[in-house]
């Protein structure tokens, strides 16, 4: 992944960030692109904490959170991490904890191929509900009365 975090590592707004956005492009007829997910969205530094957040870039909030408040969600996670005394511990398993997460700047519009541009340019302005997105993924009619309303009044 762009951001250099095994998928365990994501808070599960993330992940709802993440599905939300690939039913927003493949609704509109596209392919999810890494750019113009990261034109949207940043990954907030942890600090201390080990789980990875995203959260809008500043005057382009495409999505609102899945929900507001998780408890107890750290319970169902686990994590796998090497350790200095066993660095090969995780050789050849793939969902391992990163050391550092890779914070990059958000996307200019600039460097993306013009599809991109375009996307990016279809969502801008306009703010969709995550849960309201995944909870109609398979609802066609939902999905199209749901985005189409919310298309309409922010355009």
């Amino acid at each position: 992944m762009e951001l250099n975090v095994a998928p365990c590592q994501l808070h599960p707004n993330a992940w709802a960030f993440i599905r939300a956005f690939e039913i927003l492009c493949n609704y509109f007829g596209h392919n999810a692109s890494a750019d113009v997910f990261l034109y949207f969205f940043e990954a907030k530094n942890p600090g201390d904490r080990s789980w990875v957040s995203l959260n809008g870039v500043a005057g382009r909030v495409l999505l609102g959170l899945y929900q507001q408040s998780f408890k107890d969600w750290k319970g169902r996670f686990y994590m796998i991490s090497a350790t200095p005394q066993s660095p090969t511990l995780l050789e050849g398993y793939p969902l391992y904890w990163v050391p550092v997460v890779e914070f990059k700047k958000p996307r200019d519009l600039e460097t993306m191929a013009p599809y991109e541009r375009e996307l990016c340019g279809l969502f801008l302005g306009a703010k969709y509900n995550s849960a309201l997105l995944i909870k109609h993924e398979f609802d066609v009619l939902a999905l199209k009365k749901y985005i189409g309303s919310s298309f309409s009044s922010t355009s």
